[in-house]
């Protein structure tokens, strides 16, 4: 087993809707997919972000386009106007995700 950071096998795209951030997670091909599918869970991605995201993580699957969104409530601070946050849109969601290390097959 080696750990390598979804960077290495994945994309991503976040923003926002008032204190709710989605980040939408794209496989690099059908193989990464398959393990970003097994390895990223909604509860591992809420412990990633650890204080950032308050409520529930939901993780839809759109396996027509080898995707994964997540939809984290709460995770804004009370939303761009409210929020003293830096990232108050939550557009750096998506690269803090990346730097998420799983573990695969050496």
């Amino acid at each position: 087993m080696k750990k390598i950071k979804l960077l290495e096998i994945a994309s991503a795209r976040s923003g926002d809707k008032n204190n709710v951030c989605n980040i939408g997670l794209m496989a690099r091909s059908p193989e990464f997919y398959a393990i970003i599918k097994e390895k990223v869970t909604a509860e591992k991605v809420k412990t990633h972000f650890k204080d950032l995201i308050k409520g529930a993580v939901i993780r839809y699957e759109w396996d027509a386009i080898e995707s994964l969104n997540f939809v984290c409530n709460q995770a804004l601070d009370g939303g761009a106007s409210r929020s003293l946050r830096m990232d108050t849109l939550g557009k750096n969601f998506s690269s803090h995700l990346l730097r998420m290390e799983i573990e695969i097959e050496a």
